[in-house]
C-alpha cells in the first residue's frame, strides 16, 4: 500500500518535472528571452494551460505528487536561492541603497495590506500581491505562500500581477531614461531600478538596456531586496500564527508560533556563500538546479489553478497591483532623487 502511494506520488512529480523541462526549453527561445521571462514564469503558464485543458484526465492519485512539488520542493528552492547572494553585495552599494530598499519594501507591503482592506479583497491575495510587488516578484510570493499556506490559485493570481506590471516596467524604464524623463545619474538610476522593479529577471533586462554601469548597481540593489524576504517571512509567520490562535482559541488562545525554517536556511546559505568557499562553476551549477526546483514549484502551482478561480478572485488584485505599481514608480523616483544624494 505504501509503495503504491509512493509510486502514485512519483507519477505526479515526474509530470511536473517534464513540464519544467519544457519550460526551460521554451525559455531558451529568442522571443521569450527578449521578454526576460524566466523558466519559473514559463512554468506557471504551462501549468495553468494544463490545469484548464487536460487536468480533468489526471488520476487523483497523482495529485499528492503535484502538491509535493508546490510545498516541499518549493522550500528547498528558496533555501538554495541564497547561493545567488553575499553580504559583500550589501556593503558594495552602501547605505543609501539599503535605506531606500527598506522604505520601499515596508511601505509597499503595509500599504498593500491597507489598500486590500479598503478594497475588501481576499487577505491572502492582498498579502501575496503586496509582498511580490515589494520584494522580488514570484520568488517572494512563493516564499510567503509557503509560510501562510494559502490556496494555489491565490498564489497564481498574485504572480500574474507582478509578471504583468514587472514586464511593463522592464520596457518603460529604458525608454523613459533615454528620453530624459528619468533625470537621474547612472548610480541613482541603478538604485531606482533595483529598488522598484518586480522580478530579478526584469531588473536584469531593464538594466542591460540602460548600460552596464546602471545594470551592475541595479542587480545588487535588487538582491538586497531579496534578502529582506527573511524578516518579512518571519513577521508574516508570527502574525499568521497569532491570527490563527485567536480564531481557533487553541490552548487558551495561545498557539505555538510556526517558524519558517526555510527562511532561516536561506539566510544561512547567504552567510555561507559570503565566505566564497565554493568554486564558481559549482555555485553556477547549484543556481541552475535551484532555478529548476523553483520552476517545478511554479509549474505545480499553475497546475492547480483554473480560470474559474481567476474569475473568483475578480479584478481587485490587479487594481491593487496597479496602485502599488504607481507607488513604486512615483514614490521610488522621488526617494532616489531627493533622499539618496542626502545619504551619500
Amino acid at each position: 500500500m505504501i509503495s503504491e502511494k509512493r509510486s502514485s506520488m512519483l507519477h505526479g512529480v515526474l509530470l511536473i518535472t517534464l513540464f519544467s523541462c519544457a519550460a526551460f526549453y521554451i525559455g531558451e527561445m529568442n522571443f521569450v528571452k527578449e521578454l526576460s521571462f524566466s523558466p519559473m514564469i514559463v512554468g506557471i503558464i504551462l501549468g495553468m494551460l494544463y490545469a484548464n485543458s487536460l487536468r480533468n484526465n489526471l488520476p487523483d492519485t497523482w495529485v499528492p505528487g503535484i502538491q509535493f512539488c508546490s510545498k516541499r520542493i518549493l522550500r528547498i528552492g528558496i533555501i538554495l536561492y541564497g547561493f545567488r547572494l553575499t553580504f559583500q553585495d550589501v556593503l558594495a552599494v552602501g547605505l543609501p541603497a539599503i535605506f531606500i530598499d527598506a522604505i520601499i519594501v515596508t511601505t509597499t507591503i503595509l500599504g498593500g495590506i491597507l489598500i486590500g482592506r479598503m478594497l475588501k479583497m481576499d487577505r491572502g491575495i492582498a498579502l501575496l500581491t503586496s509582498i511580490g510587488s515589494g520584494i522580488c516578484g514570484a520568488a517572494a510570493i512563493l516564499g510567503a505562500e509557503s509560510t501562510i499556506q494559502s490556496k494555489p490559485y491565490k498564489t497564481a493570481v498574485a504572480v500574474s500581477t507582478v509578471v504583468i506590471f514587472g514586464t511593463i516596467s522592464m520596457f518603460i524604464y529604458p525608454i523613459l531614461y533615454h528620453n530624459g524623463t528619468f533625470a537621474l545619474p547612472a548610480n541613482e538610476m541603478g538604485i531606482f531600478t533595483g529598488a522598484t522593479l518586480h522580478e530579478v529577471a526584469h531588473t536584469v533586462g531593464a538594466g542591460n538596456a540602460m548600460g552596464k554601469e546602471i545594470s551592475n548597481v541595479a542587480i545588487i540593489v535588487k538582491m538586497i531586496r531579496v534578502m529582506m524576504l527573511v524578516p518579512v517571512l518571519l513577521i508574516t509567520s508570527y502574525m499568521a500564527s497569532r491570527a490563527e490562535a485567536k480564531t481557533q482559541k487553541q490552548n487558551g488562545g495561545m498557539k505555538k508560533i510556526q517558524i519558517p525554517w526555510f527562511a532561516i536556511g536561506f539566510l544561512a546559505v547567504i552567510g555561507f556563500n559570503s565566505f566564497d568557499l565554493l568554486p564558481q562553476n559549482l555555485t553556477a551549477f547549484i543556481n541552475n538546479v535551484d532555478t529548476f526546483l523553483l520552476t517545478m514549484a511554479m509549474t505545480a502551482l499553475g497546475a492547480e489553478t483554473s480560470i474559474d478561480k481567476f474569475r473568483k478572485a475578480g479584478a481587485k488584485p490587479f487594481i491593487l497591483a496597479a496602485i502599488l505599481y504607481i507607488w513604486l514608480i512615483a514614490g521610488g523616483y522621488l526617494l532616489v532623487k531627493y533622499l539618496a544624494p542626502a545619504l551619500m
